[in-house]
């Protein structure tokens, strides 16, 4: 449970202003990231981080989001209630000014809050900001305070609208159709984040009530196993781990073969700074690390997770020689053996957090690394002690790790070190482009040498550069770095992107910037995309972050009556395409082609597969299932020319979530991945049998 601090004054004088609130409106983009999916979304983590850093402050200790029609979302919690009083800047009520103005909140100076995790102070102001409408409710001093906002204005002063017990605030909110281009909330993120969150502050209870959909009596609600609270029959999903990131540890490797039982655990204080870490060890080829201050995800890490990599190899390291695992001459184990198979989460609570940029990706301060280091170090050496079977399992993994490490390095600097990086000639298959500027330049990875013949023809080789691959290449999921690097397929794309791999990996020696995955529309076409796209997130997660990944769309249909063609990318395009040409008549297309300058298509190549169908209005529907299909004339205009085409960027937003698909579709257990195929399997369209 989060302890209450005592004697902790939270009135106006704790609200300090810094700005004012008018660019938020103007350029949103600098405070939520987007005005998509991602930043719509970030409304509510922003209203739910003031819940939860009262949470952390040991003054709340239930939250529940309700998502309502119309697209509202609310968010209520049992601390302590905004400040009502009046502030002595703004002459206004704390509330309002929480509400309209931005950096302002008990975030800044002394009193407000010991730790807190909200957009530096701008959270709650920036979601009014972006809000068409906004409900603030307040339960303080035997009242219920209530004001409401349009677009970041008051629309009256803050006033008593009635009595209420206990303590606490609501806040409603509707995003504004005029910021945002989407404005559905997803169940599933929300879900999610929360869960992260729940995680995070281990003891308090976050609860998600989804009202947009009709409600369920309380037994059909039961009979689908789902909470009902009293007086509440939508779906709700409730949250809440005594057992802190050890249970989030848990959660992580559920899907996993664990090496040792006992999850190592530790939570304490040093220096002012708390520090929580749970650390269990897999069958897994690859690291596991999940870094949060504040209950922030630093997803590039920082200090917190330097400092517990630097336990985590010295503690190994002493206890492996002192039991006899290390001989005098056997060197050390090394960071990279370490890590192999490890799952972790460090979770650390710092008064004054320094991250680095404005998405706070990554923490800079530098006395977090002492403490962590020091924290982690000593409940590691007392844990290795206490579960010496445990203890065993561990470093049988990483001097496993050490030897598959010596024989990559071997691999590693035959294959890279003579190749590309000595002035070696780049693969042999790979149709290089004319420019050597990076920025101006593509790489394509085509399946198969018929497609990559087509692409090589069409592409415009001034920038764009054609790396054709020879069949599926290999699972990297179920393999280390040296198996991989015995795969030619692989080591050609290594080779021709520059970057290197593995703690050699630079990503500004990237050749080309933007990597483009071109694959058939059909299940072989999928599942070597599959298999390029587990390689880039194991091995090249830098690549998604940085948005140098993209996926092109081929076309699935042409459609032609007469001289008059178009390309189709999905089905329900084609049902769309296929009315539009039945209602113009025959003799009039020779005309409307000329019109519109529409050419009559070049004949397909005959090296591939055709599926063609005649409709009895005289429509001829091809079906593309490879790229192979289509001459260089076709290729370029509808899946390589940057003024047509359609790409996709792949990004990485929930590593989590990204990790456990991964290992789920591309592992070893098969029991999930066939759960998922049975669950998903009527959603798939396009299926080739």
């Amino acid at each position: 449970m989060p302890k209450k601090v005592q004697g902790s004054e939270y009135s106006a004088k704790q609200i300090t202003v810094l700005e004012g609130l008018d660019p938020v409106r103007k350029r949103p983009g600098m405070y939520i990231g987007n005005t998509a999916s991602e930043g719509l979304h970030h409304l509510v983590w922003e209203v739910v981080d003031n819940s939860i850093d009262e949470a952390m402050a040991g003054h709340a200790k239930h939250i529940v989001v309700t998502m309502q029609p119309g697209n509202k979302v609310s968010v209520e919690d049992d601390g302590r209630g905004i400040p009502v009083d009046i502030h002595k800047t703004t002459k206004k009520s704390a509330l309002e000014t929480v509400l309209t103005v931005l950096h302002a909140g008990g975030k800044f100076g002394e009193g407000g809050y010991k730790v807190s995790g909200g957009l530096h102070g701008v959270g709650v102001s920036v979601v009014n900001a972006l809000s068409v409408y906004v409900k603030a409710e307040v339960k303080r001093e035997g009242k219920l305070w209530q004001q409401e906002y349009t677009r970041g204005k008051a629309q009256y002063k803050v006033k008593a609208v009635g009595k209420a017990r206990g303590t606490g605030t609501t806040i409603t909110f509707q995003p504004d159709p005029e910021i945002f281009t989407v404005l559905d909330f997803n169940l599933q993120s929300i879900k999610d984040h929360l869960r992260q969150q729940a995680y995070l502050t281990k003891g308090v209870e976050i609860s998600i009530i989804d009202k947009r959909l009709p409600a369920m009596p309380s037994a059909q609600a039961r009979q689908a196993g789902l909470p009902t609270p009293r007086g509440q029959t939508a779906p709700s999903y409730t949250f809440r781990f005594e057992g802190g990131v050890q249970s989030y540890v848990k959660h992580i490797n559920h899907s996993k073969e664990p090496k040792h039982d006992a999850v190592f655990y530790v939570d304490k204080e040093s220096g002012g700074i708390q520090v929580e870490v749970g650390m269990q060890y897999t069958d897994d080829y690859k690291e596991t690390v999940f870094c949060f201050a504040n209950n922030i995800h630093t997803i590039e890490g920082g200090m917190h997770l330097v400092g517990f990599r630097g336990a985590l190899t010295r503690q190994l390291n002493a206890y492996a020689r002192k039991q006899g695992y290390l001989k005098e001459k056997d060197d050390n184990l090394s960071g990279e053996d370490v890590r192999e198979g490890c799952t972790a989460v460090i979770s650390v609570k710092v008064r004054e957090p320094q991250f680095e940029g404005q998405t706070k990706a990554k923490l800079g301060n530098a006395e977090v690394k002492p403490a962590v280091e020091s924290v982690t170090a000593d409940a590691l050496g007392i844990y290795l002690e206490e579960h010496p079977r445990d203890a065993e399992a561990i470093i049988g993994k990483c001097v496993l790790a050490q030897r598959a490490r010596v024989a990559a390095r071997a691999a590693r600097d035959t294959v890279l070190r003579k190749g590309a990086l000595d002035g070696f000639a780049l693969p042999g298959k790979l149709a290089d482009c004319s420019s050597k500027d990076p920025k101006d330049s593509e790489l394509f990875l085509v399946e198969g040498d018929s497609a990559g013949g087509s692409a090589k023809q069409g592409r415009d080789r001034n920038f764009q550069a054609i790396l054709p691959l020879r069949g599926k290449i290999l699972n990297v999921e179920r393999a280390r770095l040296d198996k991989m690097l015995a795969n030619t397929e692989i080591k050609s794309l290594i080779i021709a992107m520059g970057t290197n791999i593995g703690e050699q990996f630079r990503i500004e020696d990237l050749r080309y910037d933007r990597i483009i995955i071109m694959t058939d529309a059909d299940v072989d076409g999928s599942h070597i995309r599959t298999l390029l796209l587990t390689l880039f997130y194991r091995y090249f997660p830098q690549l998604m972050l940085t948005g140098h990944l993209y996926i092109a769309q081929p076309p699935l249909f042409r459609v032609q009556k007469g001289k008059m063609s178009k390309y189709v990318y999905n089905e329900a395009e084609l049902e769309k395409v296929k009315k539009e040409f039945e209602a113009i008549k025959l003799e009039k297309v020779a005309a409307k082609a000329a019109k519109d300058k529409v050419e009559a298509p070049a004949d397909i190549p005959t090296d591939g597969e055709q599926v063609v169908e005649t409709t009895a209005s005289g429509i001829s529907i091809q079906r593309y299932k490879g790229l192979g299909e289509m001459n260089p004339g076709q290729l370029w205009e509808t899946t390589m020319d940057p003024a047509t085409r359609v790409m996709r960027q792949v990004t990485l937003e929930d590593a989590e979530a990204a990790d456990q698909v991964f290992d789920m579709l591309m592992g070893n257990e098969v029991a999930p991945r066939k759960r998922f195929i049975q669950t998903h399997a009527k959603s798939v369209k396009n299926l080739d049998i």
